[in-house]
């Protein structure tokens, strides 16, 4: 089990403890369901927003308060209801750089199975004065030319907006960076 279905023990609907259960619908795939009948926990992935934020010619990465002290990557979080990806992306944004995204678009959509995420990644034009919020301790500035991606996640889409930029993505370990 991955995700929130680790989380799941009992029916939110009867109370009765749940099972794995075969899918009937696709053979070996086993869902956490209550033996009655009443529920199934599909354990879809999540959507995740990330952002290649970019200001004044420059390309924002953050560390993340649990991170190692060498790890920065994209800002990221999640879409909350009733708003677009767009809109998620540019709240995310305000929220942890205090940055106004002035032009969002679409680098790609990328899966992260170890998490159960699918992450929907934009190339956002910035304006502002970074401040940081709490979630996030320090952040840098780096030279589209010397972005290094990691060979996971939010950095397939360095990598893929780098070549549409006509550079070269040389990787990096996750963590040196």
């Amino acid at each position: 089990m991955t995700g929130l279905a680790a989380e799941f023990k009992f029916c939110p609907v009867c109370a009765v403890a749940l099972i794995q259960r075969q899918d009937e619908q696709e053979a070996g795939r086993l869902r956490l369901a209550c033996p009655e009948g009443h529920w199934t926990h599909w354990d879809n992935p999540l959507p995740v927003l990330a952002a290649l934020v970019e200001i004044d010619g420059k390309i924002l990465l953050a560390r993340n308060a649990a991170w190692s002290e060498k790890t920065f990557a994209l800002i990221t979080g999640f879409m909350e209801r009733d708003e677009t990806p767009e809109q998620g992306i540019a709240r995310e944004l305000k929220e942890e750089t205090n940055l106004d995204a002035e032009h969002i678009s679409l680098i790609g959509v990328y899966e992260f199975m170890r998490k159960n995420e699918l992450i929907i990644a934009y190339h956002v034009r910035a304006s502002g004065e970074i401040q940081l919020s709490e979630e996030l301790l320090e952040y840098r500035l780096i030279a589209p030319e010397n972005l290094r991606p990691w060979d996971a996640g939010t950095g397939h889409a360095v990598a893929d907006w780098m070549r549409s930029c006509g550079l070269q993505p040389v990787y990096a370990a996750w963590g040196s960076n």
